[in-house]
């Protein structure tokens, strides 16, 4: 069965491209021009993969709503940002509201393709059986691999599928340094530098919440990132 994608775009025209594009790659793609007509469907309906605008009609955040909205209903709904828009405020922004990557509407269509192809590959890999054990603990740190699960400090983490795969990317092996290139393979993603930067400066401030004192994700300057489990308390 092919993968189901919701595309929010308010131009006809360049929505009208998406569609055909992300079509002929065999994907059933349903497209809305507002927020109002996109919440009708998600009330009812989840899809594989959500691709949002930010500014819709007369609505200049209408897109960061609908990522709201989804989130609230689906904490591993794949969510990806195609605008416009793109100051560091508003990529920023995104993240911080869930979404697992923020493209810009110069991106051409084979590597929107290529990133649509990459998130969904991502599920799949989640789906697969884990032939490492059910649990691993880095001192304050669970993650379940089961039910892609973490906590720190026995208080559970609202971490996306994104943020999972690199917290499991950097606590798997402690005080090894990751790059931003391996970091993106081991989550199963296709971004640029600065999104990584930005998924990992939400990660430590959602640990940040709960120990004002975590510093388990360590900065490596010009090399990438690492766990320090000698930085737990």
């Amino acid at each position: 069965m092919s993968k189901k994608i919701v595309l929010v775009e308010d131009e006809e025209a360049i929505r009208q491209n998406y569609v055909e594009a992300l079509s002929r790659h065999g994907y059933d793609v349903t497209s809305f021009a507002s927020r109002q007509e996109a919440e009708a469907y998600f009330s009812l309906q989840l899809p594989d993969l959500a691709l949002l605008d930010i500014s819709l009609d007369d609505e200049i955040e209408g897109g960061f709503e609908l990522c709201r909205l989804l989130r609230q209903q689906s904490v591993t709904l794949p969510i990806i940002f195609l605008t416009a828009r793109d100051s560091d405020l508003d990529i920023v922004s995104g993240l911080r509201l869930g979404a697992d990557d923020y493209l810009t509407k110069d991106i051409s269509l084979v590597n929107l393709c290529a990133r649509v192809t990459a998130l969904f590959r991502r599920m799949e890999a989640l789906r697969q059986p884990q032939a490492e054990t059910s649990e691993i603990r880095r001192g304050e740190l669970l993650l379940d691999m089961n039910r892609y699960r973490v906590s720190w400090r026995g208080e559970a983490l609202a971490l996306s599928l994104t943020e999972f795969w690199l917290i499991h990317s950097l606590a798997r092996h402690p005080g090894h340094v990751k790059s931003r290139e391996q970091l993106m393979q081991d989550a199963h993603i296709v971004v640029d530098d600065t999104t990584i930067t930005s998924h990992i400066k939400r990660m430590r401030k959602k640990f940040i919440e709960i120990d004002s004192g975590f510093s388990a994700i360590d900065s490596v300057y010009g090399m990438g990132y690492r766990w320090l489990e000698t930085a737990t308390r």
